[in-house]
């Protein structure tokens, strides 16, 4: 438990109206989300904490305060938690992140700084946690688990072991660990994760889970081990077995995993719905900007037959009540005076949020700006290459004419996320694949923090029908990932990523077609929301130019094309792996030559 108030006599006393309150809200249409009920009254605050909620249908307030407000009888709601989110998938530094979320009512984020983690390693968790020790977003850290997400397979800027979960634990706004992406080591007891997990066990830390597609008694293994929860089921069935487990569920609404819809049917579905809670786990600063965050979240539960007060209740005392804060999710006595004041409730739409009760917005605009403060992180290059070859993109074949059978990788479909391996027959000319198929192009991962490990290896249905494209965004190592057919349209684009320090780089007819610098760890930028927006479409509708159109977000598609704990075959810097024996395939089979 990390929120604590600093003064409980103090509080007593404003309670039992012996000193005045800071602050009274008053002609108040307040939701008790502990009663899933609606009362007429006003909330006394002090020290940035209530001491009272007085119900009553008398104009007016009752208590004693320094200052007041009248909300006109408009409702009020506890700020918005999010259960989950990697606040570096926004492509915004944690200020600028602050900006985006606060205006939509998310008052509290847990994040997972493993994006951050696996380029800089402790000193990127740091530079993460302090750099929202001072805004008024409360920001709650969980200890990434798994950098790199799975030794062996690839290789990452840093390495996490035991022992640096246990030292991050010492920083005051870090909650547990999180999401312990290795669940196929977990349920094996290998040895690096299991030390890990058994480390937040003895600090009594909570363990957030991570665990697609994990099923039967793989399911119950991993539960034993330890994790409480996870994000990652995109049915109701899964959904509902993972609860049947034991989890609690983080039903997530991303920019690349919109998995409400469906989850609505198990909401819906269920008598008790206590075990699910809201996160945005990856999301957008473009869809923060032009949806929302949380609010969004609850719109799109309630749009698809879910009880309002139900998906408010998921996003603020259900997660508040997952992480062992009792003094957060709710608008009751001792809790922080998190609030959001809604014009409407069908749609939610904010008008006010008030943090530690004080107004951080007003008519959905911040009360003041955030000040922009810097840290050495933010200006230090992390790309460790030097300018590359064609060589670097080449592909060395075992014969120099005929045929070779091919263990291609394959996307399920052009929107899934999922990738299966394809026995694919190829034609070689002069030592080099012909590619007469247009879906199918090579994928080079390149290690970009000096270790010298790159890999190539062919993949069919990214989406990309020509051209080339070159990201530092390639979840979770965050390596070098270029996508194309033309070596010489790779190396344009993977050396115009290394010179801008990284970033995104779309190339079409050996030109650039779009940049997106993200300078900061080569996943971010110190720029509003707004702007980041901005760039993100333009990249977008260059992947679009590319071929990439059936996914509604290309962008994330592609950044997930190396992350080697999504089913079933991914591509590392170390090679193609196949996640769920964690081996490596090769690209060409010699079994069927």
């Amino acid at each position: 438990m990390i929120i604590q108030c600093p003064d409980r006599k103090k509080l007593t006393a404003v309670a039992l109206g012996k000193l005045p309150s800071d602050r009274i809200l008053f002609n108040a249409n307040i939701l008790n989300v502990l009663t899933g009920t609606f009362h007429k009254g006003e909330i006394w605050i002090v020290d940035g904490f209530i001491a009272h909620v007085a119900y009553h249908e008398t104009p007016g307030k009752i208590g004693q305060s320094i200052e007041s407000t009248d909300l006109h009888g408009k409702t009020v709601i506890p700020g918005l938690i999010d259960a989950h989110v990697h606040i570096e998938s926004s492509m915004l530094t944690p200020r600028r992140f602050a900006e985006a979320v606060l205006v939509h009512g998310t008052t509290t984020v847990i994040t997972d700084p493993h994006e951050i983690a696996n380029v800089y390693g402790m000193e990127g968790i740091a530079y993460m946690h302090d750099a929202a020790l001072d805004l008024p977003l409360r920001v709650l850290i969980d200890v990434p688990s798994s950098v790199p997400s799975v030794p062996g397979l690839e290789n990452a800027g840093a390495t996490l072991e035991a022992k640096d979960v246990v030292n991050a634990f010492d920083l005051p706004q870090v909650l547990g660990l999180a999401e312990v992406m290795d669940s196929v080591g977990l349920v094996h007891h290998e040895d690096r994760v299991t030390s890990i997990v058994e480390a937040a066990h003895r600090h009594h830390r909570l363990i957030q889970g991570h665990a697609p597609m994990v099923s039967g008694q793989a399911l119950s293994a991993y539960r034993i081990g330890g994790p409480f929860s996870d994000h990652e089921a995109t049915s109701a069935e899964e959904a509902l077995e993972k609860i049947q487990a034991g989890m609690i569920i983080y039903a997530r609404h991303s920019s690349i995993s919109p998995d409400l819809p469906e989850m609505a049917k198990l909401i819906k579905s269920l008598i008790y719905k206590d075990r699910v809670c809201l996160c945005t786990d990856d999301m957008e600063a473009e869809d923060m900007v032009h949806r929302g965050h949380l609010d969004d979240a609850i719109n799109t539960l309630v749009k698809h037959g879910v009880d309002g007060i139900d998906a408010i209740r998921m996003a603020t005392l259900h997660t508040a009540s997952a992480i062992h804060e009792p003094w957060l999710g709710a608008i009751a006595p001792g809790c922080v005076a998190d609030l959001v004041v809604v014009s409407s409730l069908k749609p939610l739409v904010v008008d006010q949020v008030i943090t530690g009760g004080v107004d951080v917005v007003i008519g959905g605009e911040l009360t003041h700006p955030i000040p922009n403060r810097h840290w050495p992180l933010e200006h230090r290059n992390s790309i460790h290459l030097n300018p590359l070859s064609r060589a670097s993109f080449s592909v060395k074949t075992p014969i120099q004419n005929g045929t070779l059978q091919v263990n291609v990788m394959a996307y399920d479909s052009l929107t899934a996320l999922t990738t299966h391996v394809e026995v694919t027959p190829l034609t070689v000319q002069n030592g080099q694949l012909v590619f007469e198929d247009p879906t199918i192009h090579y994928v080079a991962v390149i290690n970009r923090y000096g270790k010298g490990t790159q890999a190539v290896h062919v993949v069919k249905d990214t989406g990309l029908m020509r051209g080339a494209f070159a990201s530092t965004v390639s979840h979770d190592s965050h390596n070098l990932v270029v996508v194309y057919r033309d070596s010489s349209e790779a190396v344009l684009a993977a050396n115009t990523v290394i010179a801008q320090h990284g970033g995104m780089i779309a190339v079409r007819d050996h030109q650039l077609l779009g940049q997106l610098p993200l300078p900061v760890a080569g996943l971010m930028a110190d720029v509003p929301a707004e702007q980041m927006a901005q760039w993100a479409q333009t990249m977008k509708s260059a992947l679009q130019e590319l071929g990439i159109t059936e996914p509604q977000n290309p962008l994330l598609r592609m950044a997930m094309i190396a992350l080697p704990v999504i089913p079933r075959v991914k591509m590392t810097d170390l090679g193609c792996v196949d996640t769920e024996t964690q081996t490596f395939i090769p690209l060409f089979d010699k079994e069927k030559p």
